[in-house]
């Protein structure tokens, strides 16, 4: 299904300023939608031929549905759309018709038209029409909850007939919660709730507040209620702001143990501010959730800090040790696991600094490789470079694989570039020793290479029964740990090449086959 966007722009001349325009009044339509128990359709004028192109649609959560159909990409001209063209073309709500028959479904139609104000604030033209189209099977005497929601939708209609509504969103606000159905107030002028549903009473008795709340002057009875005096003017100050006629950000409000989201919108057909409507929701539970986490977050982060110091304590002391024996094979040995533990730690210490179990990877393979050039005992100056990305890895993965390619790095410096030796490849190119280290990602899976223009693979070369203890670590980690593959081999210019295909999904048991 194509978006409202690419709808618009393929059979329509809008404007990008009224195509956002429209794109908004479908983030917050929702609101409007519940509040008239009825299905909305956006509908833009095709070129001026008299045809009108349904580009969004929402169906209530408060009453049935007009169309069991998707009307979106729908074309249509004649008399279905002179409610339409009446909007459009005079610039006001229409109301006046008899019902209409989808199906065996009766329905009223109702069309409203949509503005965009100018950049001085006043009215400008008509560049859309909302249709209104309410299923008429369960009609019945409306309750007062119904009454007062039907008012509400009148006004915000008139409002996006004036274009006024939607109102501007908020950095960082992202959806348009809370909904109709978690809990509504409506304001006269002067503040004082005129009505409010039975889920908002109950949202303010969580609260601590018993008594009903006709009457009351909310800004006051926020400000009373919350537990937090700064918290409580926030809340009180929101809902002075949309009296005046401002759309001010959403605010929580805090009070013996629950909290409440609250968003109030203003008031104002025609230009006139006559009250607010204050949306409110119950997010105790969300809220404890969100701690709850928040704490489990901060706990395993310390794990990692702790782990991180505690391996690095086993560095220092195996340095220690090395630098007592007086034997140079137990010396190399105890440093080569100094650089194993540090690599280790250096993982853990990127996870305590992380919100989640994963880390961003490229930054610790840029820290190994450089700390493999300083640390290889060669005479060799080997420059080091990496080629892609290996993004965010798990836990799991990034904990093997840096020690995967620790080991290779150290053997590509420190066998690749003997002393007195440059290698084949850095005679024949610029003369510059060099390891490079390459990643991608393809179909789940992390293809690695660590490449070097050093002397090659020596002759008869079995990588499978190698003896040294790095190649036994690498072959165990990427076939055990990783569930992957790896492969050494003679560069195709010379020198030699690591390459490593690791799947991303850890689901799998099953082993790459090379």
């Amino acid at each position: 299904m194509s978006t409202l966007r690419d709808l618009a722009e393929e059979h329509t001349q809008l404007r990008p300023a009224d195509i956002d325009h429209l794109h908004r009044i479908a983030g917050d339509w929702q609101l409007l939608s519940d509040l008239s128990f009825a299905d909305l359709l956006l509908w833009v004028p095709v070129d001026g031929d008299g045809t009108f192109l349904c580009v969004a649609q929402v169906r209530p959560t408060t009453a049935p549905t007009a169309y069991l159909d998707d009307q979106v990409g729908r074309i249509v001209g004649g008399p279905e759309v002179a409610h339409l063209e009446v909007a459009h073309r005079q610039g006001r709500i229409w109301r006046e018709g008899d019902p209409v028959w989808y199906g065996d479904v009766p329905a009223r139609h109702e069309a409203i038209p949509v503005r965009l104000r100018t950049a001085d604030g006043e009215a400008g033209e008509v560049v859309a029409v909302v249709g209104r189209d309410t299923n008429l099977s369960t009609a019945r005497t409306p309750s007062q909850l119904e009454l007062n929601y039907l008012t509400t939708a009148d006004d915000l209609a008139q409002m996006i007939a004036d274009g006024t509504f939607p109102p501007p969103r908020h950095p960082g606000e992202t959806t348009s919660a809370p909904r109709v159905g978690d809990g509504l107030v409506r304001l006269d002028a002067n503040g004082k709730v005129t009505y409010a549903s039975p889920n908002a009473q109950s949202a303010y008795r969580r609260l601590g507040y018993a008594s009903h709340l006709v009457g009351e002057d909310l800004a006051k009875l926020h400000r009373r209620l919350a537990g937090d005096p700064l918290e409580g003017t926030d809340a009180a100050n929101a809902i002075l702001a949309a009296l005046r006629g401002d759309a001010p950000p959403r605010r929580e409000v805090d009070a013996r143990g629950a909290t409440m989201l609250t968003r109030a919108l203003p008031l104002m057909p025609a230009g006139v501010p006559i009250g607010a409507l204050v949306l409110v929701r119950d997010i105790t539970e969300v809220r404890r959730r969100d701690r709850a986490l928040i704490t489990k977050d901060a706990t395993i982060r310390e794990i990692h800090h702790r782990v991180k110091n505690n391996l690095q304590t086993v560095a220092a002391l195996l340095r220690l040790q090395a630098r007592r024996v007086a034997m140079p094979e137990a010396r190399v040995a105890l440093e080569e696991s100094v650089r194993r533990v540090a690599s280790i730690a250096l993982v853990h210490e990127t996870l305590s600094m992380s919100s989640d179990e994963a880390v961003e990877f490229d930054g610790i393979v840029d820290r190994v490789a450089s700390a493999a050039t300083e640390v290889a005992a060669t005479e060799v100056t080997v420059g080091m470079r990496r080629t892609g990305s290996f993004g965010v890895l798990p836990a799991e993965i990034a904990t093997s694989l840096v020690m995967v390619l620790n080991e290779l790095l150290l053997n590509a410096v420190e066998h690749g570039f003997p002393p007195g030796e440059e290698g084949a490849a850095a005679a024949e190119g610029d003369g510059k020793p060099e390891v490079v280290v390459s990643a991608h990602r393809f179909r789940k899976q992390l293809h690695v290479s660590v490449a070097d223009n050093g002397r090659g693979l020596p002759e008869q070369f079995d990588a499978e029964r190698g003896g040294r203890l790095g190649l036994q670590i690498v072959r165990a980690l990427v076939t055990g740990e990783l569930r992957g593959t790896i492969e050494l081999r003679n560069g195709a210019t010379g020198g030699t090449e690591a390459v490593l295909v690791v799947p991303l999904a850890r689901g799998s048991a099953d082993r790459l086959t090379p």
